[in-house]
């Protein structure tokens, strides 16, 4: 098939990854014609023939996802699939009627398949195969599409509920603060003058280990931001939160200097120490505190994570973690980003069911919404986890 033309199927989560595939197309050949679709019939105004349409998504998208492929199948589309989902199960994938699937890092892979690359087991193997950042474009001004630049890819940690170290892998790999200079000046060249930032833990970008702080290298980015006409810095928020491994006097000295945002996000996860164990955290709370308290002497708010409705939590577990948010609450005045518990397919906890909130739960964290101390989507991912457990107990064909 002569590929004419790239039909990105747009959701209100694939946005990022859109992007990054639409830069790494369009600086390799501009000759495809690409389209986001965010009507699912609209695919029907363009010919079959030349046509690939494309997925990435979130295994809670799936149900959806079948829907719309056998659609396409049925009329004779080629459609092509990556994200997390993909990553964690490409077989399953192929086996609903996707012709190909991308997992991991897709930047070369997609290029390798505009080449008319096409493996036999059809799938695109972006895990053993990883990309060196500085060799993509972090968003695409060429065609107005711009996202917080993708600063680190990969995470050391192994949480339980993560699929982060499996999509990207362990290996920490940071993209050169020349280059992101290079990209935020066509930023600020077209009125875009404020910078955010993609990292599973902002400051550990430029470390060799993705934890230890390097602050020689978090000043030059920052500084240089600044002299090409930055006006706004965001560095420590969603979506580039932090670790509490990494927060030191010597970091917190360096982003105050130029930083806008007046919170810091960090994760903690849970106020029981058997839980964090349990989900492989690699922390526990005296470092959370010890943070937070650095966070307080430099004079950030801390947004502090918080997952609740662990299946294998007991009512200890529970009682410890609300104690244990109303201390920082009090002595921090630190604000609460509450998650419920899902399990993501390819993570260790992925079996282990969905997250359920209690009576207790409902009770706890309605209190500290009306106080102004809670924010979150954790009633949407409740029902979200109860979606993504059906997906791994079973076969969704």
């Amino acid at each position: 098939m002569e590929l004419k033309r790239i039909l990105f199927r747009y959701t209100q989560t694939n946005r990022y990854s859109i992007t990054a595939l639409v830069a790494s197309i369009y600086s390799y050949k501009k000759i495809v014609k690409m389209y986001e679709i965010r009507n699912f019939d609209d695919i029907f105004s363009f010919s079959r023939e030349g046509t690939v349409v494309l997925y990435s998504f979130m295994s809670f998208d799936l149900k959806n996802v079948i829907s719309e492929v056998r659609i396409l199948k049925e009329k004779g589309y080629m459609v092509i699939a990556g994200g997390p989902h993909a990553t964690a199960n490409p077989t399953q994938l192929l086996d609903i009627g996707i012709d190909y699937v991308f997992t991991g890092d897709g930047e070369e892979n997609i290029r390798r398949f505009l080449d008319g690359f096409f493996p036999k087991n059809r799938i695109f193997d972006g895990v053993k195969n990883r990309v060196d950042l500085s060799k993509y474009p972090p968003f695409c001004p060429q065609k107005n599409l711009y996202m917080p630049i993708e600063i680190t890819r990969g995470c050391p940690f192994s949480c339980g509920y993560c699929q982060t170290p499996r999509l990207a892998g362990k290996i920490v790999r940071h993209r050169p603060v020349e280059q992101i200079v290079e990209y935020s000046k066509l930023g600020v060249k077209n009125g875009r003058k404020i910078a955010r930032f993609i990292s599973p833990n902002s400051f550990g970008y430029g470390s060799k280990n993705g934890i230890t702080p390097n602050v020689e290298v978090v000043d030059d980015l920052l500084y240089n931001l600044k002299k090409i006409g930055v006006e706004e810095i965001y560095f420590g928020t969603f979506p580039s939160d932090v670790r509490p491994e990494s927060v030191s006097r010597e970091i917190l000295k360096v982003i105050k200097k130029y930083v806008n945002n007046k919170y810091i996000v960090i994760g903690a996860q849970s106020g029981s120490e058997d839980v964090l164990k349990r989900i492989r955290r690699g922390h526990n709370l005296d470092e959370i505190e010890r943070a937070l308290d650095l966070l307080k002497e430099f004079g950030f708010i801390p947004r502090v994570d918080f997952i609740f409705g662990f299946p294998f939590e007991t009512e200890k577990d529970v009682e410890e973690t609300f104690e244990f948010i109303k201390k920082i609450v009090k002595k921090y005045d630190a604000k609460v980003h509450a998650h419920t518990f899902m399990p993501l397919p390819g993570t260790p906890l992925a079996n282990v069911g969905p997250g359920r909130l209690t009576k207790k739960h409902y009770k706890f964290l309605g209190l500290l919404t009306s106080q102004g101390y809670l924010d979150g989507y954790w009633l949407k991912q409740e029902e979200l986890a109860r979606r993504v457990a059906n997906v791994n107990s079973s076969s969704p064909i």
